[in-house]
């Protein structure tokens, strides 16, 4: 029976050192495309709850691609809007595939992905609700092989 009591807590131990809460983690959300098709003129909207003001934070971009993804790389346009209206516009690149074609996300079978750090040291100067809207920047109309898309927002 004692042995059943420690074998039980040695694993109740590991389970939540496996499901414990990441306390860099301020905001992590996946948006799935659609089928795997992303118009240029459809937005991916994220909506960050900040109450946090005195800390900087490092934002990062998620991306699922398919490896029928055709690019090595994909464009975005991003639109920051913070409480208030004040609204930041940017353009960013994210590379997807080294110059040999290799895949640099991570993942089995046909599904890769990949994080990398949009700003580092982000400040947000007020507290409030911030809207991220982001739209693909490639020539194409339909952008095929973008499964998920997400944002994190992590405390440095």
């Amino acid at each position: 029976m004692k042995k059943v009591i420690i074998l039980f807590s040695l694993f109740s131990v590991i389970l939540a050192g496996f499901t414990s809460c990441d306390s860099t983690r301020v905001f992590d959300q996946y948006h799935e495309i659609s089928d795997s098709e992303w118009h240029k003129d459809s937005l991916v909207v994220f909506k960050i709850p900040v109450s946090n003001t005195r800390e900087n934070h490092n934002m990062l971009i998620q991306i699922r691609n398919e490896t029928n993804y055709k690019y090595s790389n994909l464009w975005l346009f991003v639109k920051i809007e913070q409480p208030g209206g004040e609204v930041l516009r940017d353009t960013f690149e994210i590379v997807l595939a080294d110059p040999s074609g290799r895949w640099i996300g991570k993942g089995f079978g046909g599904l890769k992905s990949l994080e990398t750090v949009y700003r580092r040291d982000v400040f947000f100067p007020v507290s409030g609700e911030y809207t991220i809207s982001i739209q693909h920047g490639m020539r194409e109309d339909i952008l095929t092989g973008i499964h998920d898309f997400g944002i994190r927002v992590e405390k440095i």
